[in-house]
């Protein structure tokens, strides 16, 4: 069985997210969204718990997309759950130049690849930063995350 983890602190989860997601669960036996972080602390917009929930409810219909979260190693994580693949996101060659080094330390210490997908063009520019920025001040994405998640943002800065 072919287990692939995408990594990330998704506060919140886009739709430029969930495309990856299920564009790797065609390629995957299973596909695990591994919220990372320290579950104690809230130092983001959403819990570590309130991440994991978003994500559940909007993957809730994909049959090979499971969610789960972790504080430690990332390496750590992959070993104990026989994790075969990492899979992330690239939406410019910024990404890139940021994810490369965790790539090649990744494989030193566990032999897990990274495989990367370049993000759809039409997400190429959304980040969790940026739509938070837009929310906190009161403007519409719309079609840049889930509506469970733009409610959920909106509600955090009411």
């Amino acid at each position: 069985m072919t287990i692939a983890v995408c990594p990330g602190s998704f506060d919140p989860v886009t739709n430029g997210h969930l495309d990856i997601f299920h564009r790797a669960a065609r390629h995957f036996d299973e596909i695990i969204v591994l919220v990372t972080g320290n579950p104690t602390k809230t130092s983001g917009l959403f819990s570590v718990e309130e991440r994991v929930a978003l994500i559940r409810e909007v993957t809730r219909d994909a049959g090979n997309i499971r969610v789960d979260f972790w504080g430690g190693l990332l390496v750590d994580y992959t070993t104990a759950h026989h994790v075969t693949a990492l899979v992330k996101g690239l939406r410019s060659s910024l990404d890139y130049e940021y994810e490369v080094p965790m790539a090649q330390m990744n494989r030193r210490l566990s032999g897990v690849d990274t495989y990367f997908l370049l993000t759809d063009e039409k997400y190429g520019y959304t980040s969790s930063s940026l739509c938070k920025e837009v929310v906190k001040y009161g403007g519409d994405v719309s079609g840049l995350v889930p509506d469970l998640v733009g409610e959920a943002m909106r509600e955090k800065f009411r």
